[in-house]
């Protein structure tokens, strides 16, 4: 697809077709960079975004990421609390 480019004021810029802004899933603000000479426009997103489900999903729990981790030497003999 070609889109025109408009001015807008000293930039210039470009319309983007309803149909890709909602394929897409645009909202009011987008992540914009350049990749080999290439403008890229994403989603944005918040970093951690489906993190919460995605562990839930994993069927892991706070308990098993400390299995196995408790004071060694080092923490026994050197370490001041």
């Amino acid at each position: 697809m070609k889109l025109e480019l408009v001015r807008i004021g000293n930039s210039r810029g470009i319309r983007i077709p309803k149909p890709l802004i909602e394929q897409c899933g645009f909202g009011d603000m987008v992540e914009v960079h350049v990749e080999e000479d290439r403008l890229i426009l994403e989603a944005d997103r918040s970093p951690r975004k489906g993190w919460a489900k995605a562990f839930q999903n994993a069927g892991a729990d706070d308990a098993m990421l400390l299995e196995g981790v408790g004071p060694n030497e080092f923490d026994k003999e050197e370490w001041q609390w």
